[in-house]
């Protein structure tokens, strides 16, 4: 279980302000919704009036009860009769209209609502860090933008019209009730006190039960997730038996907590209706001995207050339910807002620094640098924690560096400094002479291009993949660029060429034609800065390898251009080779440079070579 994922509070003032701020645009309708809730209210009563004076002044025409001056025959009393059913009639009508247009009014707001918070939640993951996501699985951030907002949806077009009506209609049955018959009145409200024990009773099970299920919801959505976007590594490894008895545990807990849910639903809802049906009882048998002796009650009041005493019941109940709902809604919003103020590590300056005459020199001074957000520049140098120690690393414009050394050794963090996707702990990365944190992150970004390994390809066309959204790049520098890495024969034979599909992730390609694809797409972009992560020719045959050496070389070609490789064939090239061990430099020079020195990066060279196969963790 996920900290965020339990509740911390049954009501919080300060997180239900918060989402009926989401209403302040929809002032307007809102106050329409609200005085349309009134009026609904205020008509329902009038039918049981309608209902008593029709049985009280025509049907039975009880003595003492004032009428309007009717002649007694038949004929006049169809007519006032028909009268008074038109007016019922018409008065239903006024309801279906108004109801309609409440309903759909307050559906409208809420699913504006809805959006506004999904936006808001989309756009504010666009923002965070990577970091936030090294710690956050998938699966519990699509909960927090489907399941939760949906709860607080739920919360607006069901539970806030629920509590607006309800408490209207039950002030207005109360006051009609009293102002009608003061005592039938009170016999009707004896089981109040039991109906709101009751109430309290069946909502803290309820509340149990449901936070339960949200619980279990996140967890069968993490395993689902987990499964489905690793499914190669769960048919290799054949994991389907595993992973099925895994997901079968945490799928029946989640029946478990829906039935337990359901189970205290379902006798809440008849306990309701039979205290209900006890207060029909205790008016039925008072007024009915009333009547008998002549005390004083009508037929025509009875009546009313039968269905007086039914529909006041309803409004309780569904409160009951606005209570659970609110719960529901305090609970997702706790974790929807715990997301929207997640604090933005990566922020860009007040008054960013413009990019104008771009060279792409790149600068690491004194640079120290740890994953684990606890650590801070006063850790000690000699904390385990440190992924990068005190680098210093200058970086020529149009210069080709590559970086190597053991898994661990730091290389991957050099590349997200440079892009910003992590701040330094201590010293400083500079891009053209300015630390990148002076950059807005979009101005910066826009000059790097970034191939990685695991090429990442979206659902759509492969003119799309290479285009990213970007719409003002035309057609013929697309062409260009994949005629340029010697990719473009391979898309002109398919059947739809740049127009062709791609499946998620690219799942239809193979890997060299995803990495062609990704020099393609960086070309596309023209950066000044090129990374090229964690060996961009791994996993690919050796023709496919040489194809991709060429289109490497061509991209780099008056780029600045950091390359990490593990075999050192592919970096040969490369104007320096910078060596890294336990986050730090230990040599740097040309290929030729560092194998006359004999050091590490010699060693490394002797190793894959020699046909032992180079284990770099192990040194």
């Amino acid at each position: 279980m996920q900290q965020d994922d339990a509740f911390s509070k049954d009501f919080d003032a300060k997180l239900a302000r918060r989402v009926l701020r989401y209403l302040k645009p929809y002032q307007a309708i809102t106050v329409l919704v609200l005085v349309a809730a009134l009026l609904l209210a205020v008509l329902q009563p009038l039918f049981g009036l309608l209902q008593r004076h029709a049985i009280d002044c025509y049907l039975v025409q009880t003595p003492g009860v004032r009428c309007e001056a009717l002649n007694n025959t038949p004929e006049a009393l169809f007519n006032a009769l028909l009268l008074l059913a038109a007016a019922y009639l018409g008065l239903k009508l006024f309801e279906f209209g108004l109801r309609y247009g409440f309903t759909y009014a307050l559906s409208w707001i809420g699913q504006h609502v809805l959006y506004d918070i999904r936006s808001d939640l989309f756009s504010k993951l666009q923002r965070l860090h990577l970091g936030y996501y090294d710690k956050n699985p998938v699966g519990r951030l699509i909960t927090r933008v489907t399941s939760d907002v949906d709860a607080i949806n739920m919360f607006i077009t069901n539970g806030l019209a629920a509590l607006v009506t309800s408490t209207f209609l039950i002030l207005a049955y109360m006051i009609i009730m009293i102002s009608l018959d003061w005592r039938l009145a009170l016999i009707s409200f004896t089981v109040l006190p039991v109906l709101f024990w009751v109430t309290a009773f069946f909502r803290r099970h309820l509340r149990d039960a449901y936070r339960n299920t949200r619980i279990r919801q996140a967890i069968v959505n993490t395993q689902l997730n987990e499964n489905i976007t690793g499914m190669l590594t769960v048919q290799l490894f054949n994991r389907e038996g595993r992973n099925q008895v895994k997901f079968d545990l945490a799928n029946r807990a989640f029946l478990r907590s829906l039935i337990d849910s359901v189970k205290w639903f379902s006798l809440f809802m008849p306990t309701v209706q039979l205290l209900a049906q006890v207060a029909v009882g205790a008016v039925l048998y008072y007024a009915g001995n009333q009547i008998l002796v002549g005390a004083g009650v009508t037929l025509g009041t009875l009546v009313a207050f039968i269905g007086w005493v039914t529909q006041l019941f309803q409004p309780i109940q569904d409160l009951a339910d606005v209570l659970n709902n609110l719960q529901a809604a305090m609970a997702s919003s706790e974790r929807i807002f715990g997301v929207l103020d997640t604090e933005e590590e990566i922020k860009d300056p007040e008054r960013p620094h413009k990019l104008e005459g771009f060279r792409g020199q790149v600068d690491l001074e004194g640079v120290w640098f740890a994953y684990d957000t606890s650590v801070t520049a006063t850790t000690p140098d000699s904390d385990e924690r440190w992924t990068l120690r005190g680098i210093d690393l200058h970086i020529r414009p149009g210069e080709s560096v590559a970086l190597v050394g053991a898994t661990g050794a730091g290389k991957t963090s050099i590349i997200s400094l440079v892009s910003r996707f992590y701040d330094v702990q201590r010293g400083a990365v500079k891009v053209d002479g300015h630390d990148v944190r002076a950059y807005a992150q979009h101005d910066l970004r826009k000059h790097i291009g970034v191939v990685l390994q695991d090429v990442f390809l979206f659902a759509g066309t492969i003119e799309s993949n290479l285009r990213l959204g970007d719409e003002s790049i035309p057609l013929e520098r697309i062409v260009q660029a994949c005629k340029y890495v010697g990719v473009h024969d391979f898309i002109m034979s398919l059947p739809d060429g740049y127009k062709s599909e791609v499946r998620e992730r690219g799942a239809t390609l193979s890997t060299g034609q995803k990495q062609l694809l990704a020099f393609a797409r960086a070309l596309i972009q023209n950066p000044d800065i090129l990374l090229v992560l964690d060996e961009a020719t791994a996993s690919v045959d050796t023709e496919t390898e040489l194809q991709i050496q060429e289109a490497l070389t061509k991209v780099m070609a008056g780029r600045t251009s950091i390359i990490i490789a593990h075999r050192l064939s592919t970096i040969e090239h490369c104007d320096r080779i910078v060596v890294m061990r336990k986050g730090r430099v230990v040599e740097q020079g040309s290929h030729l440079e560092l194998l006359a020195r004999g050091g590490y990066y010699s060693k490394l060279y002797q190793l894959q070579y020699a046909g032992q196969g180079a284990s770099l963790a192990s040194d």
